[in-house]
């Protein structure tokens, strides 16, 4: 039988081997210490810079070795301890080398010509224009050291998170219409919501899982007040005006990408209220609800099987050649994903990876159309990972989470196209636009939404406004009021979806970033498809370029310039398409 988990032993072959590499970090973050104030001869900054990159690397593969341990099973406190280690020894890191960055800019430019001229050390070029464009936000050594500890404090408040919504998060029995008890968490009742024909199931299940955050609204608005107060602090004690300036900044975003964004999407708030019209005629209900958006307007006849899915997926790849055939039968080599849910694993799905390692994808497959794509989308984050670290040296191979999505989602539509030239049943044609639909909305209508929920609650911290849970929960209620036209008045407990998104906790202005990189997706998949192979050698040069550019200018090198609006207006259209299709479909 083939293995269904990950095969851990292909970053370690057992926890030893793991704690080995501890040691060897620990020294050589001691050595690295040691070159303080010598970075000003050339020799000393060459080998400081080797001996750097080979440190991040054993660090990278000995974090995520940890943390997908943990992932498996985050009850398991074994793990937990590995992971708080990590970050243990990543604070230790920071600090110890926080005179670096402020000494290499005392020395000057010249580190530049030095880089340049050395093949050896020539990877780091990228990295060293940014510091200096940075330069005016690096602080005093004394002060960055200060900036450490801030970062070390949100890594402590975000496992307080972990530990809240998730570790002391259990299973809930709920009683259905008909009598029967349904066990539900936060991996199975999107699935459930689906399968449940009465609303009034629906909302029992809803209001089951969110009922949790509710009770602990206070908790998770001190929290989530914490994580944005001290990014601010970060960001005031860095020099910046916001904390969307400091995320930006760092990967030279122009803030009208933000901006242009959220706006863009506002204006076009008629087609959500058109489809939600739509599902609300057709299951013929007084009132439609956040729930019940996960109601199928037509059943798959087909289980979408992990091995079948997955079989599908590399079909699909197969259109693009066969290099990209070949990346994606290596992402989905068994061993190295993680398909279903268990008791403690983590929820959602993603992918990760080391640098000679390779990608990993955890899933928490259902046999469902939904679980199908998901596994097309974290495939494509792995072909991303993989072509990125053939082509890239260590220094550059990482790319940044504004490109990230661009090649997941892509994979999405690669995957949707695929379906519908081998599906000629009419049913299956509706589940597909559907499906289509729904993808579109959640990853760039919603997270904009999401997107726009971060800004005013970062604002208001900005502001020295009182954060509280009523607060958030407003913000929320309006805006779903205003994107969907759904009053959350009437829907108990929706106002506190905000503490049930881990990106909010872990990774704040994140999520805005997958509603750009699906436009830039769209638009280049577009290309691809009705162009010519030069369309196919940009995209995969974007796949390529890793974190060797600056993300913008990456996306706008395969032909897409996310500064125009007409980027984010092509989304807009296809909606509307899709939206055309599924009403002609259903009459």
């Amino acid at each position: 039988m083939e293995n269904l988990n990950w095969n851990l032993g292909l970053i370690y072959k057992d926890r030893n081997e793991w704690t080995n590499d501890l040691e060897k970090i620990n020294n050589m973050i001691n050595e690295l210490a040691a070159y303080k104030d010598k970075l000003n001869d050339k020799a000393s900054f060459k080998e400081f810079l080797i001996k750097k990159t080979n440190a991040e690397l054993i660090l990278s593969k000995a974090f995520c070795y940890a943390h997908m341990k943990k992932d498996l099973n985050q009850k398991n406190l074994d793990s937990q301890k590995d992971v708080n280690l990590m970050y243990s020894i990543f604070s230790d890191y920071n600090q110890k080398l926080a005179f670096a960055n402020p000494e290499i800019l005392s020395i000057g430019k010249k580190v530049l010509d030095w880089v340049n001229e050395d093949l050896d050390i020539k990877a780091n070029l990228y990295s060293l224009n940014k510091l200096f464009r940075m330069q005016e936000h690096v602080r005093t050594t004394e002060v960055e050291e200060v900036i450490s500890l801030l970062e070390d404090t949100q890594n402590n408040i975000v496992k307080l998170y972990d530990s809240l919504a998730i570790q002391d998060n259990f299973d809930v029995t709920v009683k259905l219409t008909d009598g029967s008890d349904l066990v539900i968490n936060n991996s199975n009742y999107r699935y459930y919501l689906s399968k449940m024909d009465k609303q009034e199931d629906r909302r029992i299940i809803f209001e089951g899982i969110f009922k949790y955050y509710y009770d602990h609204r206070n908790t998770f608005a001190g929290i989530y007040n914490g994580i944005i107060s001290n990014e601010f602090n970060i960001a005031k004690s860095k020099g910046y005006e916001s904390c969307l300036a400091c995320k930006l900044y760092k990967d030279n975003i122009d803030p009208k990408v933000f901006h242009s964004l959220v706006e863009t999407t506002k204006e076009n708030t008629h087609l959500l209220k058109r489809y939600y019209n739509i599902r609300k005629k057709y299951f013929n209900l007084d009132e439609i609800h956040t729930y019940d958006r996960f109601l199928h307007m037509k059943e798959s006849n087909k289980k979408y099987s992990y091995i079948d899915s997955r079989n599908m997926v590399l079909e699909a790849s197969k259109s693009l050649g066969s290099d990209y055939y070949k990346k994606a039968s290596k992402a989905l080599e068994f061993g190295r994903v993680s398909v279903y849910s268990s008791d403690g694993k983590s929820t959602g799905a993603y992918s990760t990876g080391t640098y000679n390692e390779g990608a990993f994808i955890l899933l928490n497959h259902n046999d469902d159309l939904s679980s199908a794509f998901t596994i097309a989308h974290e495939c494509g984050h792995s072909i991303h990972t993989l072509y990125a670290n053939e082509a890239q040296k260590p220094e550059t191979a990482d790319y940044v989470i504004f490109v990230a999505e661009v090649a997941s989602t892509f994979n999405e539509q690669l995957f949707l196209d695929y379906l519908v030239k081998n599906i000629d049943d009419k049913n299956e044609k509706i589940v597909l636009l559907e499906q289509a639909i729904d993808d579109l909305i959640a990853t760039f209508y919603r997270q904009t939404l999401f997107a726009d929920y971060e800004y005013q609650a970062h604002s208001m911290v900005e502001k020295g406004e009182a954060v509280t849970s009523i607060s958030l929960s407003k913000i929320m209620h309006d805006l779903y009021l205003s994107y969907f036209d759904i009053d959350l008045d009437n829907e108990k407990y929706k106002d506190m979806v905000w503490a049930s998104i881990p990106h909010f906790f872990h990774t704040p202005y994140y999520v805005y970033q997958y509603a750009t990189s699906y436009s830039a997706s769209l638009a280049l998949y577009n290309k691809v498809k009705n162009g010519n192979s030069n369309d196919l050698d940009n995209y995969l040069n974007l796949l390529k370029a890793g974190g060797s550019n600056d993300p913008v200018e990456i996306i706008k090198n395969a032909g897409v310039d996310l500064t125009n609006k007409e980027a984010f207006m092509a989304v807009v259209k296809r909606l509307e398409e899709l939206l055309d299709e599924l009403e002609e479909t259903l009459k």
